[in-house]
């Protein structure tokens, strides 16, 4: 089947390159979007086997961008783990409701990011 493609959703570039240079040390290939709105059309055009979506994103925020991918046939199968800073009370809660799959707090633990990826992936 090849690589697995993981879609990135990050605004900083700081935590972005982090990212891509885990995963690519993991073996992925790795898609980048810097906002909600070009995360959902990069899920559209590229259907990526998952999706890490930050949840505070400028424009449309990663709730509503998660929601927008979760909605439409083609692509709610794909599952999204939200990575993010917010890490309140109801924050695990709200990003479930959102359609996430997943919840990862920042900063990012590299072995539950890992666990949490292979499992969705099989």
């Amino acid at each position: 089947m090849g690589k697995h493609r993981i879609l990135v959703v990050e605004d900083n570039r700081d935590n972005m390159t982090l990212m891509v240079d885990v995963l690519a040390s993991m073996d992925f290939d790795v898609l980048q979007a810097e906002n909600g709105q070009q995360g959902v059309d990069t899920a559209q055009t590229e259907k990526p086997d998952l999706i890490l979506m930050d949840l505070s994103l400028p424009g449309m925020d990663g709730w509503t961008a998660t929601k927008e991918i979760k909605k439409r046939p083609d692509l709610a199968h794909i599952p999204v783990i939200a990575l993010t800073a917010h890490a309140m009370v109801g924050d695990r809660e709200r990003a479930l409701a959102a359609g996430c799959d997943d919840y990862i707090s920042k900063p990012i633990n590299l072995g539950e990011l890992t666990r949490k990826i292979n499992k969705l992936l099989g």
